[in-house]
């Protein structure tokens, strides 16, 4: 009989069991198709830039000083790592509740009952004292069990959000090099043009001199003088602008090293070594390269233990508590024979909750989907920034060698027109004004290419998820 029964319980326990495992399912990461990420790329080499360390893409020990302090200093990173303790905390929770609850409770409680109560005779309540004072001190307990997998599901849904704000930490830390370089190599070129354009306010100068001893020799007429003072003052006009936005990118790379707005120690534009080896590697490799890529699979991950976790809502719920302790009338004997104790285990089945658990399936569901499309997403803008980025170096170093060759025709171009104007009268002064307003313009732009050619580097760097190893 005992045997008997032993067998019918061990086969519950298993039905039990496999019933609960149909319950939640186990997690699979989204299938995506990576083929096709990176645009007219048939690449194989899995050599990538990402791989390579912050301080051999950068030559500048400048940069990659501030680069440093910034990962030190950064307040959105250090938001992004209080976060990443508020998801360890939640998990620590979350693994408690697999463990009993264990509270303590002490109380005196005070009573008074009416003779009519108690239905006693007239002349017998009398001598009974109807004040009682019970003292109780008392343990208790509570159990949940684990059946359908509702407190693992609440786990792995905590785990993942943990990896999601890790993640997250890991992209704002690419994101805050790239700015930072960015800024850098802004604040190098802003430098450039303002020596430049200082260059050519000085030669400016003396051409306003040299045009009136032409004039004073009946070369060209008070016109060339007045055009000469106006090409000068064009020139001169600019270096306030050039200052504010010096001074507004000394102050935006301030406050990514969190520093008060102030001067930043810099080098100059001409000094950069790019790297010139720029690999990408295949498109699959930005799953486990890119910080933002892992942290929308990760949403994924955690809405799709929700999804299991509401699931469980719709199933018996096993609580197992008990209390024991000690209770008497007389403080000063509560210890002497006065021991009570009590276990309840019970099942809870919902019934009916107003539609609350249906909802609540409902809308895991489609935070479910909505996390799936979210990665789909992040992955194809990963996709289009390296494609991007790697475009756009190509077009600043088709542009340096095209840019090189105007400012040569340039620069021979003002050089003819002035010699023409001290010797002939085939010319006069607005071919020179034409001349060297050209010539400032693309040598302006040529710094802008270089720029160009610098910060496509670093968005490359950052698009295929270098920086936060």
């Amino acid at each position: 009989m005992i045997n008997s029964y032993k067998k019918q319980l061990y086969t519950a326990l298993v039905t039990t069991l496999v019933f609960a495992s149909c319950v939640t399912k186990k997690y699979q990461p989204p299938v995506v198709n990576t083929d096709k990420l990176y645009r007219d790329s048939t690449l194989t080499d899995t050599s990538s830039l990402a791989n390579m360390p912050v301080n051999q893409l950068f030559s500048d020990t400048v940069l990659v000083n501030l680069i440093n302090e910034g990962i030190q200093e950064n307040l959105d990173l250090k938001t992004a790592v209080e976060r990443i303790n508020e998801a360890q905390a939640t998990l620590g929770q979350t693994k408690a509740a697999f463990l009993p609850s264990l509270s303590g409770s002490v109380q005196a409680t005070r009573a008074k009952s009416s003779a009519a109560s108690l239905n006693f005779p007239a002349d017998f309540a009398g001598s009974i004292n109807l004040k009682t004072t019970t003292y109780q001190a008392a343990l208790n307990t509570s159990w949940e069990a684990d059946i359908w997998g509702k407190l693992s599901s609440a786990k792995r849904s905590a785990l993942a959000a943990l990896l999601q704000s890790d993640a997250a930490k890991r992209a704002v830390q690419t994101q805050l090099i790239a700015n930072i370089a960015n800024n850098y190599y802004n604040l190098l070129a802003l430098d450039q043009q303002l020596a430049i354009t200082k260059q050519t306010l000085a030669i400016r100068i003396k051409d306003v001199e040299t045009v009136k001893a032409l004039k004073e020799g009946a070369v060209v007429n008070g016109a060339a003088v007045v055009q000469s003072e106006a090409n000068r003052y064009a020139a001169e006009v600019t270096i306030p602008d050039l200052n504010q936005s010096i001074r507004e990118a000394e102050n935006a790379l301030s406050i990514l090293l969190a520093r008060s707005p102030g001067p930043i120690k810099r080098t100059l534009l001409a000094d950069q070594k790019p790297v010139a080896d720029l690999k990408i590697g295949i498109p699959s490799q930005l799953l486990k390269n890119r910080p933002d890529v892992q942290q929308a699979e990760f949403a994924f991950r955690s809405a799709f233990e929700s999804t299991n976790l509401a699931r469980t809502y719709f199933y018996p719920q096993l609580t197992i508590t008990g209390q024991g302790g000690v209770s008497s009338l007389q403080l000063k004997n509560i210890f002497d024979n006065s021991i009570f104790y009590n276990f309840v285990a019970g099942l809870t089945q919902p019934i009916f909750s107003q539609g609350q658990n249906k909802a609540r399936l409902r809308t895991a569901q489609a935070q479910q989907k909505e996390a799936y499309y979210a990665f789909q997403q992040s992955l194809l803008t990963a996709g289009q920034e390296v494609t991007n980025a790697l475009f756009s170096y190509q077009n600043a170093i088709e542009k340096q060698g095209s840019r090189t060759r105007q400012l040569e025709a340039l620069t021979k171009s003002v050089d003819y027109t002035k010699e023409l104007l001290r010797y002939s009268s085939a010319t006069n002064y607005t071919d020179v004004l034409t001349s060297e307003q050209s010539l400032l313009a693309a040598q302006l732009s040529s710094v802008n290419d270089r720029l160009q050619e610098l910060q496509a580097i670093v968005n490359l760097y950052k698009a295929l998820g270098g920086g936060w190893r």
